[in-house]
């Protein structure tokens, strides 16, 4: 493989059996980067790992829901153990889960705070002390190397979204850990941003074509789609005039990993086409 802006980074990425999860792995790994792969199921997270290999990299597995509690010692520990390292982590994983808020139910709120506020946040806290460790022996080295944390946030978490008061407010809340950390962890040499996405074609937002299109999730069965009429509309409000692929929506994410964006720290992009806001 051609030398390339990551090689010698270790990334972990959540996530990255499917869609925008997986174009993410392979771009960094494109670039050099050694991947944790994650995905709910082995099967679609082996895919993605055979892909990289393909690209002339290495990948471990670590398959599982970032939701449940041992999940964030398990996912550190794995690029430890198979890489030695902790370079890049990307805290992609997630689903939506709507409904207007007089029908939404405990459980659908609090589903969407453990996958996309939980889940980082407890892999994070499992990153923190080898991040500690590594930075200390750098800087004690004369050395200055940077990490790279990209939350995934989303215009709905940035603007507000109907039907949407439980993914709205997990993907606000990590925007908040993000600006946190970026503070607690400049000392490290540690660069936490966020990248909020408007509307990219995955299966998740894929147009409906019929009512009964679902996703299986930890044994639920949660409907996935866009209604026809919607995602037109959508287009026709982005100024690029069409939804953004998997394949834009990592490169948004890889340019926090790279060297380039060294100095910057604590921000938020949208990737949106033009579409959306943020404060």
């Amino acid at each position: 493989m051609a030398k390339g802006k990551l090689d010698g980074k270790v990334a972990l990425v959540t996530g990255s059996g499917r869609g925008i999860g997986q174009a993410i792995a392979l771009k960094l790994a494109s670039e050099g980067a050694r991947v944790v792969v994650n995905d709910l199921d082995a099967g679609p997270a082996e895919e993605t790992a055979h892909a990289i290999s393909k690209l002339g990299s290495e990948a471990a597995v670590c398959a599982g829901s970032v939701a449940q509690a041992d999940f964030g010692d398990r996912f550190v520990k794995t690029a430890l153990d198979r890489f030695g390292g902790l370079d890049i982590i990307v805290n992609n994983a997630g689903y939506t889960w709507d409904n207007v808020i007089q029908k939404m139910t405990d459980e659908q709120f609090q589903a969407m705070i453990d996958v996309h506020l939980m889940g980082p946040f407890r892999i994070l806290r499992a990153a923190a002390e080898p991040i500690r460790i590594f930075a200390k022996k750098e800087a004690d080295e004369g050395r200055e190397n940077f990490r790279k944390v990209v939350n995934i946030s989303s215009i709905a978490g940035t603007g507000g979204n109907p039907g949407q008061a439980n993914y709205s407010s997990a993907k606000m809340a990590i925007l908040g850990l993000t600006k946190t950390l970026s503070k607690e962890w400049g000392r490290y040499k540690v660069n936490v941003n966020a990248v909020a996405y408007g509307y990219i074609q995955t299966r998740l937002t894929q147009p409906l074509q019929n009512e009964e299109a679902t996703i299986n999730v930890e044994g639920r069965e949660i409907k996935v789609g866009v209604q026809a009429a919607g995602l037109q509309m959508m287009s026709r409000m982005i100024p690029i005039g069409r939804g953004g692929t998997p394949e834009e929506a990592a490169g948004a994410v890889y340019l926090f990993c790279i060297p380039e964006s060294n100095y910057v720290s604590g921000q938020t992009i949208v990737c949106g086409g033009g579409y959306g806001q943020v404060f």
